[in-house]
């Protein structure tokens, strides 16, 4: 039996990844009660000002949404997105009880997923976003963000 060739899909636009994160995180806000997709707009934006392609600003639009399970892993598999792309998302995705070590081995392993995890790291840490946070919070998750920066060779520099 032969198979019938599959016709290549259209690549989502930029503009239809943005909407699409739009809605899979509508309703959810981040730690200090601000709308997620403020987040990811920052993080797709210092993807682009870091002098990211296409697929890592895509991927910067979708890096939570998996983790967080406003998107599924089928749908990331099955998305009308390059592989690049999906690799980026699937390397920033943090995986139960895993490591951070690993998890930064991973992200270092996949070309163009550490300027996304870069860019995600800067905003998260962003003195501004932290300081409406109680001090206990801010300086766990400062730590945090310190310790990941570390282990993917990153300057402290935000």
């Amino acid at each position: 039996m032969t198979e019938t060739p599959r016709t290549p899909r259209t690549p989502l636009t930029l503009a239809q990844v943005e909407a699409t994160a739009r809605a899979a995180h509508a309703g959810q806000t981040d730690k200090a009660g601000r709308p997620y997709a403020e987040h990811l707009r920052a993080v797709a934006e210092g993807v682009r000002e870091r002098g990211g392609d296409e697929d890592q600003i895509a991927a910067a639009w979708l890096h939570d949404a998996v983790e967080d399970d406003a998107l599924s892993s089928q749908w990331l598999r099955e998305a009308a997105l390059s592989s690049r792309t999906k690799d980026i998302v699937l390397a920033v995705t943090k995986r139960a009880g895993e490591p951070p070590e690993a998890y930064a081995a991973r992200i270092l392993a996949t070309p163009g997923a550490p300027l996304v995890k870069e860019a995600d790291l800067a905003h998260n840490a962003d003195p501004a976003r932290l300081a409406v946070l109680d001090e206990a919070t801010r300086m766990r998750l400062t730590e945090k963000y310190a310790r990941m920066r570390a282990l993917l060779g990153q300057s402290d520099a935000i």
